[in-house]
């Protein structure tokens, strides 16, 4: 038995908070070393870590889903572009699986908002 469409606006709710949670968990890494960042800090990781922990708590709590989440997309799509593809054309072969998955579910969140459980619902009820 399938999911009811009537929950679909919920789980969109579901599936950016744990998407969220695991993104900020990316800067709290590179910032507090929880757990320990693999490599040393420059410049564009602090930037990427600012991002990943502002965004990502931005999008925890659903507060300006769609602008913030595009603007991740294009961070994870530099990612990809910059630390990943120079390894080798195959995600799964140069370790980007990940920036390539965070650079669609945000596109997917920047035309589809918070969903039900957000801030940004909350705000557009009131």
């Amino acid at each position: 038995m399938p999911i009811p469409a009537t929950w679909s606006a919920r789980l969109l709710s579901v599936m950016r908070i744990v998407v969220a949670l695991v993104f900020f968990s990316h800067g709290i890494s590179k910032f507090f070393g929880l757990p320990p960042f693999p490599m040393p800090m420059n410049p564009l990781l602090y930037v990427a870590g600012v991002l990943e922990v502002v965004g990502g708590g931005m999008l925890i709590i659903g507060l300006f889903t769609r602008p913030v989440a595009f603007v991740l997309s294009g961070m994870s799509a530099v990612a990809y572009f910059m630390a990943h593809l120079p390894q080798g054309p195959f995600p799964i072969a140069n370790g980007g699986e990940a920036a390539v998955l965070y650079c669609f579910v945000f596109l997917y969140l920047a035309a589809a908002g918070g969903g039900a459980w957000s801030v940004d619902a909350g705000r557009a009820r009131g």
